[in-house]
């Protein structure tokens, strides 16, 4: 008569099947949070960037550039950089500094200049932080200003829509795609954009026109 295969007994008399199922378990769960934070899916990135960016990646570090990649592109949200005067040089190498001084998160993954420059300091694809909870699915550029109104210099206005528009193109958004921090989490961000919600709907409307779909 054969007799039914039992579980496999340790020195106490207790089965050690439960105990293999709890580590199962745990380990699936495990690779589940692992999923989650590190998403295995990529989104599409242009291969190659027009002449009139200029990269300038930040190392990758927990504090300015975790090297996360994102989980989608669903909108574009452009942000002032809140220091009057300043160059976009100098707001990359304090994303750059935040490696060493652990001060806060902070990033982007473009910055625009006084003159217009556009310095790419996030790949396309990866999680910059700028946007709180819309890190994940956003692409964030910030843009210098001369005084504290926050308002843009005409070439850096212009600078934007071309940026805008191209990255639009590639990911199929709308001008509706293209939005403010202060949209996002509330914040007085771009600051001359939101205290002049004129000034907003003009670049929205000048965002189309340079497309050519207005």
């Amino acid at each position: 008569m054969r007799r039914r295969r039992r579980g496999r007994r340790n020195r106490d008399g207790y089965s050690r099947a439960p105990i293999k199922a709890s580590v199962g378990l745990f380990i699936l769960a495990l690779l589940a949070l692992f999923l989650t934070r590190f998403p295995t899916r990529t989104i599409p990135v242009p291969q190659e960037l027009p002449d009139w960016i200029r990269e300038a990646p930040l190392s990758v570090n927990p504090w300015s550039r975790p090297g996360t990649a994102m989980e989608a592109v669903s909108d574009i949200v452009v942000h002032y950089v809140g220091n009057p005067g300043t160059t976009a040089a100098q707001n990359r190498s304090y994303f750059e500094g935040l490696s060493r001084s652990h001060e806060t998160y902070a990033s982007s993954n473009f910055l625009i200049g006084l003159e217009g420059e556009i310095l790419l300091c996030v790949p396309i694809g990866e999680v910059a932080y700028c946007s709180g909870e819309r890190n994940r699915d956003t692409l964030s550029i910030e843009v210098c200003h001369p005084d504290e109104t926050g308002e843009f210099t005409a070439q850096s206005y212009a600078s934007l829509i071309r940026l805008v528009n191209w990255l639009r193109e590639f990911y199929g958004l709308s001008p509706e795609n293209v939005i403010r921090h202060y949209d996002v989490t509330g914040k007085l961000c771009p600051k001359y954009y939101v205290e002049q919600p004129g000034a907003w709907e003009q670049f929205q409307r000048d965002l189309a026109a340079e497309a050519g779909t207005e």
